[in-house]
């Protein structure tokens, strides 16, 4: 199975022809994991991706690994977030699943629970979670020992999975998203009680605001001409049938459908950016390194598929949010001064009955 790799390598780098010379360290590695991103994206929206947006500058300023495969199964998030940050398989990592059956003691192991932790920033059960069931260090837990944990590392996705599993052992801070309460989380792995900016950030209500707001199409309907039609009896109605989406009901109320919005890409962007700057990354001279993964491309594309208006709506806000992220960092830590990498956890198959429909084998 096709998997992607992008880097988009703007850290300044020192090279001549002394082999002595030395290589100058980027300031923070920003890895970005896409959650159910489909290799084909980068080139079937291509036309339609903003000049400024952050695919293009990916693909035109840094470089593509594709020649990659993935040598495992199941393809889920647990399996794809551990695979790329410790660069061995789940048979090695021992994060074979999202879950799995353990036999010793006769029931289902979420891939991430700890019962030894509690939640810290909320009252409900979402944060007994840590990185305890993953075997083998990351790349973030090799930053951490060849810094002498100088480096600040810290996990960020509405997945606890998504979090936790990249940023490793030895994390400074790993925060995902409390769908029953629309707080960001931790876990007593990490902390006894929340930094104040992580407290300041969950008091501004943002999903309430984002409700407020709905889901319109980006562009003009008739612009959308690499999907299906907006409305398909089988695609999930998680809160209506077709655009425009009005999600002003569940303010205050439901907290897990903003995740299945570009709104939810949004969340996970603004809190990244705050962690930036109250956490001091990028900083100083010592690498720092933020893991961020975007988890509601996923939500989306399994209620809606690969092929629908939703799903090439998300891309086209995604990659408009990208741009402005990277905009940040060059304002923040400075052009030439991070690297970033962009990846996707698994990819997703083709709706069964969208096969059928056009008298494509599908199951």
């Amino acid at each position: 199975m096709r998997n992607i790799l992008m880097s988009l390598c703007i850290a300044a780098t020192a090279l001549s022809a002394s082999a002595q010379s030395s290589v100058q360290r980027p300031k923070l590695v920003v890895g970005i994991v896409v959650d159910q991103m489909r290799w084909d994206y980068l080139y079937r929206f291509y036309d339609r991706y903003d000049n400024n947006g952050g695919f293009k500058r990916m693909l035109n300023q840094g470089f593509t690994c594709e020649n990659t495969f993935i040598p495992y199964a199941p393809t889920v998030t647990a399996c794809g977030h551990s695979s790329i940050y410790t660069g061995s398989v789940p048979a090695i990592n021992g994060i074979t699943g999202n879950a799995w059956w353990d036999r010793t003691q006769m029931r289902t192991v979420y891939c991430t629970e700890d019962k030894t932790v509690n939640t810290v920033g909320s009252i409900s059960s979402n944060g007994k979670q840590s990185p305890r069931n993953l075997l083998t260090t990351t790349i973030c837990d090799e930053l951490r020992i060849a810094t002498n944990y100088k480096s600040k590392v810290i996990g960020i996705a509405i997945k606890d999975r998504g979090g936790i599993l990249p940023a490793g052992h030895s994390a400074n801070a790993a925060y995902w998203y409390d769908n029953t309460t629309g707080k960001w989380i931790t876990s007593t792995y990490y902390t006894n009680e929340l930094p104040q900016w992580v407290s300041s950030f969950n008091e501004l209500k943002l999903v309430d605001e984002y409700y407020k707001k709905g889901w319109s199409l980006l562009y003009p309907a008739n612009t959308y001409t690499l999907s299906t039609a907006d409305e398909k009896k089988y695609e999930a109605k998680p809160f209506g049938t077709s655009f425009p989406y009005n999600l002003s009901g569940f303010a205050g109320k439901d907290y897990g459908k903003i995740t299945t919005t570009p709104w939810g890409n949004t969340l996970t962007t603004e809190f990244a950016k705050n962690a930036v700057i109250n956490e001091g990354l990028g900083a100083d001279n010592i690498t720092d390194f933020l893991a961020v993964s975007y988890s509601s491309p996923d939500y989306i594309g399994h209620s809606f598929g690969p092929n629908s208006i939703e799903s090439e709506d998300a891309f086209l806000r995604f990659d408009k949010e990208l741009g402005e992220f990277f905009d940040f960092l060059d304002k923040k830590i400075g052009k030439g001064q991070y690297t970033a990498f962009l990846s996707a956890d698994h990819g997703v198959a083709h709706i069964p009955e969208y096969m059928q429909e056009n008298k494509l084998p599908g199951g």
